[in-house]
């Protein structure tokens, strides 16, 4: 991990944010563009502003690897709430239903989270960020539409109760879960927390999110961020991909082939993607296997 106390444009590297509440994911990529000095910035998997946690920033040609980054596992402590649920399935959004959750059950609770783990299919939550004819879903639903979005595959590895409540909200009873989640990338944690309220037919949703971890990058590398924040610590290229994939050095004949994004016969990797690195340690590329042997290029970092 290098530290760039002044970030320049010529910078390119992935920095691990702990994203305060409040913040949207946008709104910290164009802090860090005023930090770096370039707007050549982005994201990989976005944050709610109520969500806290890791969300990992690319600068400059890192901004190339975000997309391969945002494909990978994530982990979150998370708060959902039962017999309440909402609109926008978290706290932020109008309760449209207000059954309570008095009579649940610990038992009825764990054989309803058993349901959700391993993978199965999962319906987004509306007011996502996933695009629909090039429209953000939840800009439709604030509008007033309704939107239902297509099932899509999760694998959800972990989700287990840490802690339970019961809370007396005027006239409603509620449980409040602290739970533990780990799942693939394109899970949402909010329609986990739906699903489980639709399964104990108590309502559900989420009011309380923190990412704990992206694939290897966890909290306690996670930096912190505010409106003071005037610089950051910055992960080189090459050891991000060397946390992230399958590595290997090419020879110095083969770094002018990578650098073109020529395909490589005869040339076998380990995994799907795959780092090429050169002989001095510089992230040339990602490489996958070819349908007919060898290695094509999947992403080119050094022309």
């Amino acid at each position: 991990m290098t530290s760039q106390p002044d970030l320049t444009p010529a910078v390119s590297g992935v920095a691990a944010i702990d994203k305060p509440t409040g913040w949207t994911s946008h709104q910290v990529v164009a802090k860090v563009r005023r930090i770096a000095g370039t707007r050549k910035v982005g994201h990989a998997g976005t944050l709610d502003p109520m969500a806290t946690g890791v969300l990992l920033i690319g600068i400059g040609r890192a901004t190339r690897l975000l997309g391969h980054l945002a494909l990978t596992d994530k982990a979150y402590a998370a708060t959902i709430r039962l017999g309440l649920a909402t609109v926008t399935d978290d706290a932020e959004g109008e309760v449209t239903e207000a059954a309570g959750a008095r009579a649940v059950t610990d038992d009825q609770i764990a054989t309803a989270l058993e349901r959700l783990r391993a993978s199965r299919t999962q319906v987004p939550s509306s007011v996502s960020a996933i695009k629909i004819n090039g429209v953000r879903s939840y800009a439709k639903v604030r509008s007033g539409q309704d939107v239902v979005l297509d099932p899509r595959p999760v694998t959800v590895d972990r989700l287990e109760v840490v802690a339970r409540r019961d809370v007396q909200l005027e006239a409603i009873a509620v449980v409040d879960l602290d739970v533990v989640v780990e799942c693939s990338s394109g899970c949402y944690v909010r329609a986990l927390a739906r699903d489980l309220g639709i399964a104990l037919g108590t309502g559900g949703h989420l009011t309380a999110l923190r990412r704990t971890r992206v694939g290897p990058f966890t909290l306690d590398e996670a930096q912190t961020f505010d409106t003071n924040t005037s610089a950051l610590t910055v992960l080189d290229m090459a050891d991000v991909a060397r946390r992230c994939f399958a590595s290997v050095t090419v020879d110095p004949a083969q770094v002018i082939q990578v650098r073109n994004g020529r395909q490589l016969p005869q040339f076998d990797l380990p995994a799907n993607p795959t780092a090429l690195l050169s002989p001095e340690g510089t992230l040339l590329a990602l490489y996958r296997p070819g349908a007919g042997g060898g290695a094509i290029a999947e992403a080119v970092f050094s022309g």
